[in-house]
């Protein structure tokens, strides 16, 4: 699984550019004035700098996880190999549940690493742009590792590694296509089942009234059963509550793993230090949450 001429997304990333072409030709030659971001203030389409970071993220991205996935790969291997009660066969229906396990998996591994600041500081450098298109789709994270603990119940339920890794990606490229602004909604029932552009947009809104809403991968139905969904009720600002207002990739990537490790290592005790790693971003004991607020890539507590 970890040759690229047989992973699905390998072969997903011609329409990716393919996508980005249409995107670009949408936005430059289409009338959008009907449309709820077509203010003139909004922050709509590509800029070069933006766009070029993201693309360099989703590359750095591809090569940094290498080593983790085949350590998870090995890891799930043994799980489903010896500790697994039955497997799940190889057949099309197989695989169709393998998708929606792999999505329920992933809701809950994406619901905390937006409500754990040990998570988020790895996350949030998706969340960096203030524009939602195509190519912020690739502005991924370069240190998956927490993936390993909310995937790992699927080998032991009798998942097959290869099987979990394809669903996963599969996933991945559904993704891509929900980052966007040039399409609305949908037909209802598609926007009731499934994760879309609207739906999405509302995930990379940094408004109070979209933050930690819609974590769904491909089926939406998981945020609307566990009352975690939010409509699109407005344009949304897109990026951070703070703007990290910089293109540097090792800035974006890490800087907030240093802030977080600046806070760990000077909390009194270890109750505040477990707060700081796995509390909401912006938490502070309640002896400095009086103190001015300090700056934060999300929302207090």
């Amino acid at each position: 699984m970890l040759d690229p001429m047989k992973n699905p997304v390998t072969y997903a990333v011609p329409f990716f550019v393919l996508a980005m072409l249409v995107e670009l030709a949408a936005l430059k030659w289409l009338d959008h004035d009907d449309t709820p971001w077509s203010a003139a203030t909004a922050r709509t389409g590509y800029l070069a700098k933006d766009a070029r970071t993201s693309i360099l993220m989703g590359v750095g991205s591809l090569v940094s996880t290498t080593a983790i996935k085949a350590a998870m790969f090995v890891a799930y291997v043994g799980a489903w190999t010896y500790l697994a009660p039955w497997h799940v066969p190889s057949t099309w229906w197989g695989v169709l549940i393998s998708v929606v396990a792999v999505d329920f998996a992933y809701y809950w591994n994406h619901r905390f690493v937006h409500r754990a600041r040990v998570g988020w500081a790895a996350h949030q450098a998706h969340h960096s742009s203030e524009y939602m298109n195509f190519s912020t789709a690739l502005r991924q994270k370069w240190n998956p590792w927490f993936e390993f603990f909310f995937f790992l119940p699927l080998p032991l339920l009798g998942f097959s590694p290869v099987g979990i890794y394809l669903a996963f990606s599969i996933n991945l490229v559904y993704q891509f296509f929900v980052h966007t602004e040039t399409i609305t909604t949908l037909p209802r029932p598609v926007e009731l089942i499934f994760n879309t552009p609207s739906h999405h947009r509302v995930h990379h809104g940094s408004d109070p009234i979209y933050l930690d809403k819609n974590y769904a991968g491909i089926l939406i139905v998981w945020d609307r059963l566990f009352g975690t969904f939010q409509r699109e009720l407005h344009r949304p600002r897109y990026g951070l509550t703070k703007q990290v207002d910089t293109y540097n990739l090792i800035k974006l990537q890490y800087g907030d793993y240093a802030a977080l490790w600046r806070d760990v290592r000077t909390a009194q005790t270890w109750r505040d230090r477990l707060g700081y790693l796995f509390r909401p971003p912006g938490w502070e004991p309640a002896e400095r949450a009086t103190a001015p607020h300090r700056q934060v890539s999300r929302q207090p507590l």
